[in-house]
């Protein structure tokens, strides 16, 4: 009889993990049901727990999960007739991977169908051109060299934060229509900040515990919006080019050095598309210190990244963002500039555009 039970534990799991993932949902019963109503309370329970440590608790849950599967898979093949032992290790697979997938969907993925910040301000894109990347990029120039003396002041909010970050990420939660507000996460370091390196990733978060995990060899004037990111996730915008845009838009409204490191950011995006002559035009406007952060950005990846563990790590990464829904995988990165250039919450946060927020406006928003 217990083994019928467990059986049927098993069928049900599976089942309810393949319904899941083929059942579709309406956006805008997740926005309004999960998005901003269950998971904004569950994300702040789960990442004030995370906080209270200084180890990621996912180093710790992937641990356990293959030492149990290792010892289970061991003492089948030892028990039990090899073709036996291997096909309960099949069964046992199966199930432990729709257990973990329907965690995964309760704790924060159900958060890839919800409706897009597209959808929900609006973009027009008659003003999503070439010639105005070209004026943006012209204007994240100016900004970086207006803002290099500054990019390290006010940093006391530990792991070289600026202080006003975390009310930063309020205030753009709150222009974005949210209520309810994400708890920022700690910054912690992985044991995995070895796949970090050799695969050229910046951050994660940890989709269970619901952590911010950090790259621990970023340069300081990325950490500020590597950290705005891996907020951005937590706030619910699992896409990474709304991640992106958000955490563009919380290093905005903080303080200078939080500016800097958004700005920077930005303008690594914008020179990606844009022609060989039009980088070196802009690349020759800008000051010696910006400059230099740059190449020691490109020296940073360049001597820790290996090609093959790239080039297989993005394109799995692809496939994991094409199958929670994001039609165009690892290239919604550079979704960020559509909506910068794009949305209203962009052209305000953007100096010289119509909208735009005096410079002193932008003050540091104390949490």
């Amino acid at each position: 009889m217990r083994a019928r039970h467990l059986q049927l534990v098993r069928l049900v799991i599976v089942g309810l993990a393949v319904a899941a993932a083929l059942v579709p949902l309406s956006p805008d019963a997740v926005e309004q049901l999960y998005s901003l109503g269950i998971y904004p309370r569950l994300q702040r329970l789960i990442t004030a727990g995370s906080n209270l440590t200084g180890f990621a608790w996912f180093d710790v849950f992937v641990g356990v999960v293959v030492v149990a599967w290792l010892f289970r898979a061991w003492r089948d093949l030892r028990e039990r007739r090899w073709l036996r032992g291997a096909l309960r290790i099949v069964v046992r697979t199966v199930t432990v991977a729709a257990a973990l997938y329907l965690f995964f969907l309760a704790a924060w993925g159900l958060n890839y169908r919800r409706v897009t910040i597209e959808d929900k301000v609006g973009v027009d894109y008659r003003a999503v051109t070439p010639d105005a990347a070209v004026a943006l990029a012209e204007v994240a120039a100016r900004e970086l060299n207006r803002l290099y003396p500054s990019r390290s002041i006010n940093t006391s909010l530990g792991d070289g934060l600026d202080l006003s970050l975390p009310g930063a990420l309020a205030t753009v939660q709150t222009k974005l229509g949210q209520s309810r507000l994400a708890l920022p996460g700690r910054p912690k370091r992985t044991v995995f900040d070895f796949y970090f390196r050799a695969a050229s990733v910046d951050g994660m978060t940890d989709p269970f515990f619901l952590e911010t995990l950090t790259l621990g060899t970023l340069l300081p004037v990325e950490r500020h919006m590597t950290v705005a990111h891996e907020w951005a996730h937590l706030a619910g915008y699992a896409d990474e080019g709304e991640a992106n845009f958000v955490g563009w838009l919380v290093c905005l409204n903080a303080g200078d050095a939080a500016r800097y490191s958004g700005w920077l950011f930005l303008y690594g995006e914008l020179l990606s598309g844009l022609d060989r002559d039009t980088r070196r035009r802009l690349s020759a406007t800008l000051d010696p210190g910006p400059l230099a952060d740059l190449e020691a950005i490109a020296q940073r990846v360049r001597s820790q990244a290996r090609p093959a563990v790239v080039a297989v790590g993005w394109r799995v990464y692809d496939q994991y963002l094409k199958a929670n829904g994001v039609e165009r995988g690892t290239r919604s990165y550079t979704d960020v500039v559509r909506l910068v250039l794009g949305t209203s919450l962009g052209r305000a946060a953007t100096p010289g555009q119509p909208g735009a927020a005096p410079r002193d406006a932008a003050s540091p928003v104390r949490p």
